[in-house]
């Protein structure tokens, strides 16, 4: 099924703040390729609301983005779905503590390998597609970035390096494809972590200089205006925090 309509590579796209950033870039007529590791049931069941939105205007591809082995493999199922790649969106990330001490190599290639890793080598597979059609990358940092949460040394390591990766690939891209990154701060919170518990989430959003959460819509809009809406804005990370980042 080729489409006349921008394409999307959306990873992590099956829910949270993946799952937000590809209904909203689908309501702005971009089609999806929407990837995911475990999130089965979520995958299946979003592209079957945004098919019954658009026909064949979404598809899904699994895939463990640690296995470097099965990335070409993302590409190449979405050319053959829809003929082109327009916009590559590095969403999908690992999240939980390495204390010093308790690290390990295993956390090192899980948490590098699909916040950093991952999204310079897609990028780089997806390269040649993206200047073709004078489309775009957006990478999912984190606020944190300038100032690293305690206890969770590797992640940070690895979500500063896709900010620099991020304004790394915008000189090597330039002039045919802007790269850019929205950093959220607190959206959402984590999933099976006892350490956000009501005391840590009213003292994040205390921090905040809105005094409130955010939402997963927040940062899709974000990545929705860096895709749409900014053609002279490269090379920038966009936060989306609340103000939390310069009120700590």
């Amino acid at each position: 099924m080729k489409s006349n309509r921008k394409i999307a590579l959306v990873t992590g796209g099956a829910k949270r703040i993946g799952q937000a950033i590809c209904k909203i870039l689908h309501e702005s007529d971009i089609d999806l390729m929407i990837h995911y590791r475990h999130s089965a049931d979520e995958a299946k069941k979003l592209k079957e609301d945004l098919n019954k939105i658009r026909k064949d205007s979404a598809s899904i591809v699994q895939a463990d983005l640690v296995n470097m082995n099965v990335l070409p493999s993302l590409i190449e199922q979405t050319i053959n779905t829809y003929g082109r790649l327009d916009i590559l969106i590095n969403n999908a990330s690992s999240y939980y503590p390495t204390e010093i001490g308790q690290m390990n190599e295993k956390n090192w290639n899980d948490l590098i390998g699909s916040n950093l890793k991952a999204p310079l080598f897609l990028s780089q597979l997806a390269a040649d597609q993206l200047i073709k059609t004078k489309g775009c990358i957006i990478n999912i940092t984190d606020t944190h970035i300038d100032k690293p949460k305690k206890n969770y040394i590797i992640y940070s390591i690895a979500k500063s390096g896709l900010t620099t990766l991020t304004k790394s690939l915008a000189q090597e891209l330039s002039p045919n494809v802007r790269v850019n990154a929205v950093a959220p701060g607190p959206v959402l919170w984590p999933e099976n972590n006892e350490e956000f518990n009501d005391i840590y989430k009213q003292r994040v959003i205390s921090q905040t200089l809105l005094k409130k959460m955010g939402t997963p819509e927040d940062v899709a809009m974000a990545v929705k205006f860096l895709v749409l809406d900014a053609p002279f804005i490269t090379g920038h990370i966009l936060a989306v925090d609340g103000g939390r980042s310069i009120s700590l």
